[in-house]
């Protein structure tokens, strides 16, 4: 069976020293030390990136290991840059989709693209939508929020209108964590913030009325959702009891989307995943492991096949949902190479 994941990260061996170029230190700077990748922002440490995270032939390689063929690349979250001048983060992104786009032209039975947008300038983004729709790639990963938008921003909203023209998938992908600087201890800004911020991204879409005006855009919150699954029952009581409050932009009950929006399967427990077959179904969820991060499915899959589901909902976990999302046939990765 086809295996595809859907949620996997992967940087360029090299980038351009934006920082120096723009004399900006926040933009992420990478340093070279063999097969290390060291990426430092204001002058500090931030990152090591080991070789499966630059390197596509070591990744095809870790992939087969897992029984997965097919891997769905973006960028790292760090690359977003939304705080940059429009134009300097342009020049990022741009780099950044060339490169994946250049991936998925060499390996094209192997790998799927989604590129990064400079979402601070809704006018860059959509430029950008429509050259990387020349690319090849076939969708696009942006954070759970732009700054000081959430993603039901006024300001947005044309963006996602061009995706969906464009036929182009959306991954939302948390960043930025809220809370992070009164939760410094413990990580728990990935631990607790990530799960909210992604709650937060779905509930501003739903209930700013972005999904209901956009039917056809195609869009997937990355580590299962975040929290919104498990909160759907408070979510759906506020909006039912105080309406007032919830659904002053959309009146329609936010459970009435779980059929419009798909996440994928990083969620690291088994009764967490039976849970979210059970409330969305398994045409909804697709494989997802955050490769190469630790925070993600060290063994992609796994937690899936262990699970014993039927076979038909382990073709939708492991690639017909992935390709639902975006609009992909299967026999692109049956046919000979």
């Amino acid at each position: 069976m086809i295996k595809i994941d859907s949620h996997g990260h992967i940087l360029p061996s090299d980038w351009p020293d934006l920082a120096s170029k723009y004399n900006v230190p926040e933009f992420p700077v990478l340093r070279r030390e063999g097969n290390r990748r060291l990426i430092y922002r204001n002058g500090q440490f931030f990152r090591e990136i080991w070789q499966n995270g630059y390197d596509p032939e070591t990744r095809i390689a870790e992939y087969a290991s897992h029984g997965i063929q097919v891997q769905v690349l973006s960028t790292v979250p760090v690359m977003f840059s939304y705080w940059a001048q429009p134009d300097q983060a342009l020049d990022l992104a741009r780099f950044l989709n060339d490169h994946i786009a250049g991936l998925v032209d060499q390996y094209p039975q192997h790998m799927i693209g989604l590129g990064t947008l400079p979402m601070q300038s809704p006018e860059h983004a959509i430029s950008e939508i429509n050259r990387c729709a020349s690319l090849g790639l076939r969708g696009f990963q942006i954070g759970s929020h732009i700054n000081d938008w959430n993603l039901d921003a006024p300001e947005l909203f044309d963006v996602f209108a061009a995706m969906q023209d464009a036929n182009m998938a959306l991954m939302v992908h948390p960043w930025e964590m809220m809370g992070s600087e009164s939760m410094p201890k413990y990580w728990l800004p990935w631990l607790v913030g990530m799960p909210a911020e992604q709650s937060r991204a779905i509930c501003c879409m739903i209930f700013g009325g972005v999904l209901e005006r956009l039917p056809k855009l195609r869009v997937c919150f990355a580590h299962g959702g975040g929290s919104f699954p498990y909160t759907l029952g408070r979510i759906e009581h506020g909006f039912s009891m105080r309406p007032d409050l919830v659904a002053t932009d959309n009146d329609i009950n936010p459970r009435e989307y779980l059929d419009r929006i798909w996440v994928d399967s990083v969620v690291h427990d088994s009764q967490a995943m039976r849970y979210l077959i059970e409330l969305m179904g398994a045409e909804r969820i697709m494989l997802g492991s955050d490769y190469p991060f630790p925070l993600g499915e060290q063994k992609p899959g796994d937690m899936i096949e262990r699970l014993n589901l039927p076979d038909a909902d382990r073709q939708d976990l492991f690639h017909d949902t992935a390709l639902r999302w975006l609009d992909m046939p299967l026999d692109t990765f049956t046919r000979d190479s």
